[in-house]
């Protein structure tokens, strides 16, 4: 295809803008790193129907109040959301991927709010295609890419609180350099070279950032960081659909 325009946005500040933008013509690609977007991929390759991110706590438990057998997803603050926080029952999972095991995910719809990721993805939610991304899936995300009709590209990086994330930027960066054919606005070149200045070491690069340090010094959820590091173990896709869910795409 011909050259596509490649751009990043760095923060909520950022991605809050995106409501006035025509995003008609441009292909999105969203990274929460730590951890939303790995979280929902690991989710959907272990059998989920689909995820459905909502930006609020209210908005979830009013699908489950919709659909008793939907399940409910998300973090504050990095831990799981609490009956204190919905006034009612605690959510079945919190955020982190090692908890959306096959048995318990397999075949149901997830409705999940976490403090920014989901956020990010319905800033983006009138482009013309949301992609869904992560380390786990960069090269399969890579190749979907290549065969995107759209010549704009927008990566979003849901941020850590209102700031900019060091991991949402390395993994924008190393989906750059993995395309061909791209034009490198400066955002895109900016996430390019962090990426290759860490590339060599990126555990140590997760572990200086502000959302690393936090879940590295939580013993029930340190785990998440390096398991959020891999790379390439998935082969799958996903896209957020035109009707708030996010599925798997089919060959």
């Amino acid at each position: 295809m011909s050259e596509q325009n490649l751009e990043v946005l760095f923060s909520p500040v950022e991605y809050a803008a995106l409501a006035a933008r025509d995003l008609a013509g441009t292909a999105c690609v969203v990274f929460d790193i730590l951890r939303a977007t790995t979280t929902m991929l690991i989710a959907l390759s272990n059998g989920a129907a689909e995820m459905i991110p909502v930006s609020e706590i209210p908005e979830a438990l009013a699908l489950r109040a919709a659909d008793p057998h939907l399940l409910l997803a998300g973090e504050r603050g990095g831990l799981r959301i609490s009956a204190a926080q919905t006034g009612a029952a605690d959510f079945d999972f919190g955020n982190s991927p090692r908890e959306f095991t096959p048995e318990m995910v397999r075949d149901r719809r997830i409705a999940i709010t976490t403090t920014n990721g989901t956020r990010a993805l319905r800033a983006c939610a009138h482009a013309a295609e949301i992609h869904i991304g992560s380390f786990l899936n960069l090269a399969a995300l890579a190749k979907s890419l290549s065969r995107s009709p759209y010549s704009r590209l927008l990566f979003v990086c849901a941020g850590t609180a209102d700031e900019a994330s060091l991991e949402d930027t390395l993994a924008a960066g190393a989906l750059i350099a993995s395309l061909v054919n791209s034009l490198l606005r400066d955002s895109a070149e900016i996430a390019l070279a962090t990426y290759l200045r860490h590339e060599s070491n990126l555990p140590a690069a997760f572990a200086r950032a502000r959302n690393g340090r936090k879940l590295l010094s939580m013993p029930g959820l340190a785990a998440d960081v390096p398991f959020c590091l891999q790379r390439d173990t998935l082969s799958i896709t996903a896209r957020l659909h035109r009707d708030g869910a996010i599925r798997l795409d089919r060959p």
